[in-house]
C-alpha cells in the first residue's frame, strides 16, 4: 500500500526517441532499480506513476519521446534506508572493523524500502553513514545475520567490506556459536537436539514449518535445520532454555520448538491460539551469546548481553530461577 503522506516529491524521466515500445513498470524498473516488482505495481495502482501527464496500467507502453512521471512521497526514490537520529540502541561493542548493539525487541532489523522508519538500520546509518556502502543489500547496511522483530539481542555489523565477506564466510561455514535464551510451554527433556528440515508454508510465506515426516514427491523447497538445546529452569508449568543454532533458517528456533510441543511464550504465530502471554507484547526469545573470529586477526572473540528488563522482570515474577 501506497504512502498515505501529501505527496512532496516530483521526478520525471524520457523515455529516448530512438527506443522501441517498453512496458511502464519495464520502464519503472529502469528508472529506479531500488524498487521491488510488488512495490513497482503497488506505486503504478495508486497513481503515483503516470505517462505524459495520464495516470496508466503497468501493461500500457510507452513510445519513443514519451516522459514518464512520479508524483508522491520521497521515501519512494531513496535507494536505502534514512538516518533516524530519534532512535537509541545500546552499543555492546565496536571498533575498526566490527560493531555489536543489543537489538531491543519490537524493532525490525530492517525494511524493504526507504519509506520504512523505526528500523535497526535506520538506527545504524545515523550512528555511522559509511555502512550505507557496506554489506551484500542495500536495505541491510553492514548487516552480517538478522533477527526477528520481536526477538531482542546482539546483532553483528561489519564496518567494512572485506570484514562484511570475511564474517558472512564464517555464518555460512558455521563457524559462529550463536546462544539464544527462550521461555517455553512445558518441560523438554534437559537437553536435546531438534533437527526437523523447514519449509516455508503452503499459502503463508510468513510462516515456515517443520517437516517432521519425510514426504516422498513434495515439491516444497526445505532447509537443513539443527537446534541444541538444554533446559536452564523451570516451574510453573513453563521452562527456560539455552539454545544453541548450528544453523540459521527463518524462524528456526521458534518452529522447531514449537514442532516438540514447546512453543515459546508470548510467540503469536507457532504459539497455542489463547496461550496466557503474561502481559508480554513479544515473544521470550533473546539472542543472549556470539562467539566468532574477528575479521582482523582471527583471534576468538564472545560477547553477551544479559536478557532485557520485560523477560528478566516475567521470570522474576514467575519465581523461575536458574
Amino acid at each position: 500500500m501506497a504512502d498515505q503522506a501529501t505527496p512532496d516529491t516530483v521526478r520525471s524521466w524520457r523515455l529516448g526517441a530512438e527506443r522501441e515500445a517498453i512496458r511502464l513498470d519495464a520502464f519503472i524498473r529502469e528508472c529506479l532499480p531500488h524498487l521491488s516488482r510488488r512495490e513497482i505495481d503497488n506505486g503504478i495502482r495508486d497513481g503515483l506513476f503516470s505517462i505524459n501527464g495520464k495516470v496508466s496500467k503497468k501493461g500500457e507502453r510507452l513510445a519513443g519521446g514519451d516522459s514518464l512521471r512520479f508524483d508522491g512521497p520521497a521515501g519512494w526514490l531513496a535507494p536505502s534506508p534514512s538516518a533516524d537520529f530519534e532512535l537509541d540502541v545500546p552499543i555492546i561493542y565496536e571498533d575498526a572493523s566490527v560493531l555489536l548493539v543489543d537489538k531491543p525487541g519490537g524493532m525490525a532489523t530492517h525494511g524493504f524500502s526507504g519509506r520504512d522508519r523505526g528500523t535497526l538500520a535506520n538506527f545504524l546509518l545515523a550512528l555511522r553513514p559509511e555502512l550505507v556502502n557496506v554489506g551484500g543489500k542495500r536495505w541491510e547496511p553492514g548487516m552480517v545475520h538478522r533477527l526477528d522483530r520481536e526477538t531482542s539481542g546482539l546483532v553483528l555489523i561489519a564496518k567494512t567490506q572485506p570484514a562484511f565477506e570475511n564474517l558472512r564466510l564464517q555464518f555460512r561455514r558455521r563457524q559462529v556459536e550463536k546462544i539464544y535464551r527462550a521461555l517455553v510451554w512445558g518441560k523438554p527433556p534437559a537437553v536435546g537436539t531438534i533437527d526437523f528440515p523447514l519449509a516455508h508454508a503452503r499459502g503463508d510465506q510468513r510462516r515456515m514449518i517443520a517437516l517432521i515426516e519425510s514426504k516422498r514427491g513434495s515439491k516444497l523447497r526445505t532447509w537443513k535445520a539443527i537446534t541444541h538445546y538444554r533446559r536452564l529452569a523451570q516451574g510453573r508449568g513453563l521452562s527456560l532454555l539455552e539454545i544453541a543454532m548450528e544453523t540459521g533458517v527463518t524462524h528456526q528456533i521458534r518452529v522447531h520448538l514449537a514442532a516438540i510441543g514447546h512453543p515459546i511464550v508470548g510467540d503469536s504465530l507457532y504459539g497455542v491460539e489463547g496461550a496466557d502471554r503474561f502481559t508480554l507484547k513479544r515473544h521470550f526469545l533473546h539472542a543472549y551469546s556470539l562467539k566468532f573470529c574477528h575479521p582482523e586477526d582471527g583471534r576468538s572473540v564472545a560477547f553477551v548481553t544479559e536478557l532485557p528488563a520485560e523477560l528478566a522482570e516475567l521470570l522474576q515474577r514467575l519465581k523461575i530461577v536458574t
